[in-house]
């Protein structure tokens, strides 16, 4: 893929004339919108979030000059959402709406950051109410609001803040993108399911998609594990256990002994060899009982009815080594929050009591209309494309649900004559966890510029730092298949020496677009991406 920088994209437009103030700003509004703040700030800048956003609270530092913009809109049944909207000095002529995460409430003025050092006008919207990703109380019996979390508030923060800047600019948006992960990927792929207009670019990191099924499993799946103290209880002691020997046993089995899982389903893993011998000592951490065995091996069973219909699929192997729903001494509230306030179950609901009946009540109820469906049609209709992509070793979302909902896709498209690779494409990202970063053991090239990864590498960064083109940055990639016509048939991960300065690559590596995965030629520098090919596993 050839390597052009970023102004290959189109010119900077000035806003020189434009006035960064409430009264400027409101007269963009429709009714039903208010403004909330409206104020300049200038290069190298700091904004500070305000103290009631409790989702989202760091500042975006290393700004541009730009014009810092806050606005109310008001929703169905007496409720609002808000959003933050950042216009730069110098407008590259496009737009950028940012996600979220979780159950969070607030705007991330972080990822914002992030998206304004390209030059774009840049949104994020609150979701329509205030709270940490972890804590879904908020939802308890106001429908509204979880219909404005769902999809009302991203659609209807986009429709604004767009007046807004093509007032502010006197220039319409040329070109819109989006970027988010984890609840932040759901909210892209809704976007291309209910609003294909929005967007021309959507790039979906691990996407929270299957909501009425994935909450129920966070649930059903820390149930495995509990209580801690039943000798079939694994601690995380011990998962680090197991995934040192999941990598010794996988990780030459995908052909290159590099610390690196790269092909977890291709993997004979045999747990037994982690049975602990007679003279093994109480709670050890070193080996395995016959019943913690049986523990791992329904972990990594795919969740299925009585029927054997599959409701959620599992992780895969690596994921054990961040075990973050596995090991609390109660099932994560992403899981109980869900049972309790989407579904009404109220406070006081015990999640000892969770039965396969929770997963019907939450298809019958589809809270907020969350769960995205597998009818993209009128988004490739319209000419938009999606990039999605997902981390191998992820510990939140298990990576098998992003392939199940491309081939889902796939299976209802295939009868209307469309070919998704035409409009959709994803890859998978080898030893990354939750939309960024990697295990000091595998040591991953895992940064691609994607959502939430410029914040996790550094808060000042802008793309990947040394390569900032479209081979190497995922929104960059999206770009220039959107404006360009080039078709992305990777996107080069990097792992940095040291991920505070970024000054030093310790690997590079091309990340397939789905089904391809990458292999090594026989020949050159393994940590160099020249020495990989992407080739058809079949």
């Amino acid at each position: 893929m050839k390597q052009e920088p970023l102004l290959a994209f189109g010119v900077l437009f000035g806003a020189a004339n434009a006035k960064c103030d409430p009264a400027t700003i409101q007269a963009a509004l429709p009714g039903g919108a208010s403004v909330n703040f409206a104020y300049a700030l200038a290069a190298n800048s700091t904004f500070e979030v305000p103290k009631s956003s409790t989702g989202y609270p760091t500042n975006a530092v290393n700004l541009p000059a730009l014009c810092a913009v806050s606005v109310q809109v008001e929703s169905i049944s007496n409720s609002t959402f808000g959003f933050g909207l950042f216009l730069p000095d110098d407008w590259n002529g496009r737009f950028l709406a940012t996600g979220n995460g979780g159950f969070g409430g607030g705007i991330n003025y972080l990822d914002m950051g992030a998206g304004v050092r390209y030059g774009f006008a840049t949104i994020s919207t609150d979701t329509g109410h205030n709270s940490s990703t972890g804590d879904g109380s908020w939802a308890y019996q106001h429908p509204e609001r979880v219909e404005n979390w769902g999809h009302l508030a991203m659609h209807g923060s986009v429709v604004v803040a767009k007046a807004i800047t093509a007032a502010y600019y006197a220039q319409n948006v040329s070109y819109s993108y989006y970027s988010g992960c984890s609840t932040g990927g759901r909210q892209g792929l809704k976007e291309a399911e209910f609003y294909p207009e929005d967007f021309d670019g959507i790039v979906a990191g691990a996407p929270a998609w299957w909501t009425t099924h994935m909450q129920p499993w966070t649930a059903r799946v820390a149930l495995y594990n509990l209580p801690t103290t039943a000798d079939y209880y694994i601690s995380a002691e011990l998962f680090s256990t197991i995934n040192t020997e999941v990598i010794k046993q996988c990780d030459p089995q995908d052909g290159l002994v590099d610390s690196i899982i790269s092909d977890p389903k291709g993997c004979n893993f045999r747990p037994e060899t982690l049975l602990c011998g007679a003279n093994a000592t109480p709670n050890a951490t070193s080996c395995m009982t016959g019943p913690q065995l049986n523990t791992l091996y329904k972990i990594f069973t795919d969740y299925l009815a009585e029927n054997n219909t599959l409701i959620f699929p599992t992780y895969w192997i690596g994921s054990e080594g961040q075990p973050a729903l596995l090991t609390g001494s109660a099932p994560n509230p992403l899981g109980t929050d869900y049972i309790k306030y989407f579904l009404s179950k109220g406070p006081d609901w015990n999640y000892s009591d969770y039965n396969d009946d929770i997963v019907e009540l939450s298809d019958s109820i589809n809270p907020g209309k969350a769960t995205v469906g597998f009818d993209l049609s009128a988004f490739h209709n319209r000419g938009g494309k999606i990039l999605s992509y997902h981390g191998m070793v992820d510990p939140l979302i298990p990576t098998s649900s992003t392939p199940y909902f491309y081939n889902h896709v796939q299976r209802t498209l295939a009868p209307k004559s469309i070919e998704i690779d035409s409009f959709f494409k994803f890859f998978l990202v080898p030893g990354m966890g939750h939309c960024s970063s990697t295990p000091t053991k595998m040591n991953a090239p895992w940064y691609f510029a994607g959502p939430n990864q410029q914040s996790a590498l550094d808060q000042r960064v802008y793309s990947v730092p040394g390569y900032e083109d479209e081979e190497h940055d995922v929104l960059l990639a999206m770009m220039a298949w959107v404006e360009k016509g080039r078709v992305p048939s990777y996107v080069v991960g990097t792992k940095y020496v040291n991920e505070t300065t970024h000054m030093d690559v310790v690997r590079q590596r091309p990340l397939c677009m789905y089904p391809k995965q990458a292999k090594y030629k026989g020949e050159g520098n393994v940590n160099d991406a020249q020495s990989w090919e992407c080739k058809s596993l079949y």
